[in-house]
């Protein structure tokens, strides 16, 4: 059963993500996102991360989404009535090419997991683990993400105001 839900949640994980490119509003990409990233957090806990899962939820699924929907509703980003805006065979083709090269890694990826199957430690998406990796190896990465998106609150508050 874990191993079905594993693969429907994967599944889910990967069609709202291609969702999420194809669509041409801001708002339906934004919100395939959301579905995107409960996904990977309903994977995060069936893999018994639970601090993971709790992160991925909270953080990404809900601030981050919360702050890029407040983003795209200030900056009033409308699709443009009348115009169907078509794939186009060429889009698809690259779509197509670039996801089956994935699927390929990945797969590769996952024969070769199964072929030198290591087992997972006790500490594994405990607190104790992820915060010494953040705070020791990734402080660096943590803090341009952080200024990143600081950067990012600024530029649209200033875009906004300049519409006025």
């Amino acid at each position: 059963m874990e191993r079905a839900l594993f693969y429907v949640f994967g599944l889910l994980a990967v069609l709202s993500s291609l969702w999420m490119v194809t669509r041409r509003s801001p708002l339906a990409s934004a919100l395939s996102l959301v579905v995107a990233l409960v996904s990977l957090a309903a994977l995060y806990a069936l893999l018994d991360a639970h601090l993971l899962f709790a992160i991925q939820l909270w953080v990404y699924a809900g601030a981050v989404m919360v702050l890029v929907v407040f983003v795209i509703l200030l900056l009033d980003l409308r699709q443009e009535e009348g115009r169907p805006h078509p794939i186009g065979v060429g889009r698809f083709l690259i779509g197509a090419v670039v996801v089956g090269a994935v699927a390929w890694k990945a797969l590769g990826v996952l024969a070769g997991v199964r072929a030198e199957s290591r087992p997972v430690g006790p500490s594994f998406g405990s607190v104790a683990s992820v915060s010494g990796l953040l705070f020791s190896h990734y402080v660096l990465q943590f803090e341009v993400v952080s200024v990143l998106l600081l950067a990012v609150i600024v530029a649209v508050v200033v875009l906004a105001k300049r519409r006025d």
